[in-house]
This record gives structure tokens, sequence and C-alpha cells, in this order.
């Protein structure tokens, strides 16, 4: 059962090393996501899941101790779902590296995942991760959710996604009108655990708007069917253009 879910957003921009000058620009939201953590180590889980977007390549189970990096961005730092702090890259060589033979690599939504789990070092329960593919329909999504929440008898999530890239003329996706209404709706729906208005948000308009978080939310929605849940928002704003929302659910 479901007994806690943190949303946090899936920017590597969150980790200062990659943000370099840019880090404090996003301090607001990196605090949000500590707090939102807080409340997910508090409700004691059994078994913590880590779920974000991820490409074809990304999508399924990842086990505890899966290895990911920050490597293609240009920093040599490495991270490890559900493990010790992160380490230089460099220092992570050798046999269960990223991209060897014995694991695939986190996408890099997990990899952003795995890093505020390894900031926050109150977890100490197994962990696992699930990269969500665009492609799979909305109903699937949900059962997807039902199934993790039946895991264990206290289940806790990590819901990384971001809301429409489309917010500014700078943003991804450029300026388009529709943006600003779109995510006032997912953050309302965030912050009221409202698990129907997550499930009937327009996922042919989300693509349009370029939302990176549609398919874990609606993993999410489906994981508190039935747990009556209540939910509050700790962070809405968009920077660069992006919406970014943390909440918590318990």
């Amino acid at each position: 059962m479901l007994v806690a879910a943190a949303v946090c957003p899936c920017p590597p921009l969150l980790v200062p090393e990659v943000a370099a000058g840019a880090a404090p620009e996003l301090d607001a939201a990196r605090t949000a996501c500590a707090d939102a953590l807080g409340v997910l180590a508090a409700s004691r889980p059994d078994l913590l899941v880590v779920v974000g977007p991820a490409g074809q390549d990304g999508r399924g189970i990842y086990p505890q101790g899966a290895a990911g990096s920050f490597k293609g961005l240009g920093v040599d730092l490495a991270v490890r779902l559900g493990t010790a702090a992160p380490e230089r890259t460099r220092q992570s060589a050798g046999e269960g590296a990223p991209g060897s033979a014995t694991e695939r690599e986190l996408p890099q939504s997990l990899a952003v995942g795995s890093w505020l789990l390894a900031r926050t070092e109150r977890f100490d329960v197994p962990v696992e991760g699930l990269g969500v593919g665009e492609p799979l329909a909305g109903d699937r999504r949900a059962e997807t959710g039902r199934e993790l929440a039946g895991r264990a008898d206290r289940v806790a999530l990590l819901v990384m996604g971001d809301g429409t890239a489309c917010r500014t003329v700078k943003a991804p996706g450029y300026l388009d009108e529709r943006a600003a209404g779109f995510d006032a709706e997912v953050a309302r729906a965030l912050g009221a655990a409202d698990t129907a208005a997550l499930m009937a948000l327009d996922e042919q308009l989300a693509y349009e708007l370029k939302v990176a978080g549609l398919g874990p939310w609606q993993v999410l929605a489906g994981a508190a069917e039935g747990a009556g849940l209540a939910g509050q928002l700790l962070y809405e704003d968009a920077p660069y253009g992006v919406g970014y929302f943390v909440a918590v659910w318990s």
C-alpha cells in the first residue's frame, strides 16, 4: 500500500555541480525537495521506488545500486540508486560502472532522483527505480502504479517529472500561451492529491507542451487509488521557462 509520495522536478540543474554558477537559482527548489524527502523518510516505508520519465532505452525497472552519471553534461559525477553519496566518475570505473555489461545506466531523471536520495541520507530501506516511457498509455500507467503499491505493506514513491517547457520565449519549447494553464492544473492536482485530475490531463496537449512528468504523475495516481492520502504543494515556479513542482502526499 502507498503510504507517502514526494513529487520533485528532474532537471540536471538541480545538481549544483551541473548548474555551476547558476546553482543558487534553484536553491529554493532543492530545499523543497529535501523537505519532501523528509516526509518520505518519516513514513517508514518498507520499499521506496523512484519513478521518472525515460526514453525508449531507459524504460523498465532498475535495481538498487544501478549506476548513473552526469558525464554527458560535462560533469564527472556518478550516482548509484539508493546507495552512498555521489562520487567522481573517474573513481567509479570497473565492475558495475555506468555503461558496463552488468547493468544499464540510469536515465537522467532517475540519476537526479538518486542524487536527491544521497543528499538526504535518511533512508535505510530497499530502493528501486522505474523508468516510464511516454508510449505507455494512461490506463497502463495507472495499472503500473497499482502494481507498485502492492509490492509491500508500506510503499513510498519519489516521483520525478517536469511540467511544460513553454512558459517563456527563452524556454526550450518557446512560449505557448496554453502552458501556464496546464501547469496551474498540475499544481492544483498535486497539491490536492487529486488522482482523477492527474489521469484527466490532456495527453496530446502535454506532448505539444513538452511535459516530461505526465507518465510518472499518472503512475502515482494509480498507486494512490484508495490510499486516502492528503497532498501539499511545497514549491511551484518556472525558472528557465519550465514548470517545476514539489509536492508531498501522506
